[in-house]
């Protein structure tokens, strides 16, 4: 790929995990900037983490990749794309069912901007089960997520399920 093309990576980020960094990371060798889109209010989810937290958990696991930036947004993708000049929208995909969902997606942002494509990154062997969701359910019952999220989340989930006892 051009080193002159930027990608978004859009998400919620809620919490970051190993898997996000290693996509983020491997995109960042593929194109010459990667923009990571932080939504900031999800329609369809309850956020654990605020926008300002999981920003800051974001730049703290990406802080030696120069050509990666950071930014929240509350827009449709393919709006905060243009205003990157983004020709392309970088997904990770995990397995068969993030698969049928991320297409859905790629097709609806291809209908309302056919100069945008999609490019789907697959998951490393070693993160193909990791979820934020999941992560949230192993911290909440007290288990270690230490190997799964970057140090910062690891400490605050501790803290945040640590005080509710």
């Amino acid at each position: 790929m051009p080193s002159n093309v930027t990608a978004i990576y859009p998400g919620t980020f809620d919490p970051v995990t190993m898997g996000h960094v290693d996509i983020i990371k491997r995109g960042a060798c593929k194109f010459g900037r990667v923009v990571v889109g932080l939504i900031d209010r999800p329609v369809r989810k309850q956020l654990l983490f605020t926008t300002a937290e999981r920003d800051a958990f974001l730049r703290a696991a990406l802080t030696s990749h120069e050509n990666v930036v950071v930014e929240s947004f509350n827009e449709l993708v393919v709006e905060f794309a243009r205003k990157w000049d983004a020709t392309v929208i970088l997904k990770g995909l995990r397995a068969i069912s993030d698969f049928e969902y991320e297409f859905a997606m790629a097709q609806l942002n291809r209908k309302l901007a056919p100069d945008i494509e999609t490019v789907f990154m697959m998951a490393s062997p070693e993160h193909s089960f990791l979820s934020s969701s999941g992560v949230k359910e192993i911290a909440s019952f007290g288990g270690s997520v230490d190997d799964l999220v970057p140090p910062p989340v690891a400490r605050r989930l501790a803290e945040l399920y640590s005080s509710r006892g």
